[in-house]
């Protein structure tokens, strides 16, 4: 995965769709569904360390930006 849409279709694959209006509330709970994914052995180790360091870099990115 190389980018947030990455993991929007990657979600998308275990019906998990996240729009709320807000980037950085969207992208905290798209670490928390990976969170639920990996913990449930749904995900490889792999997937689930390149999405949450994609979204940690985003989210620190965004807050930076305010």
């Amino acid at each position: 995965m190389k980018t947030i849409y990455d993991i929007q279709q990657f979600l998308k694959k275990y019906g998990t769709i996240i729009y709320i209006g807000d980037r950085e509330a969207d992208l905290e709970l798209m670490a928390s569904e990976l969170k639920e994914l990996y913990d449930s052995q749904l995900i490889d180790v792999k997937d689930y360390q390149s999405a949450a360091l994609l979204i940690r870099t985003e989210i620190q990115r965004l807050r930076e930006k305010k």
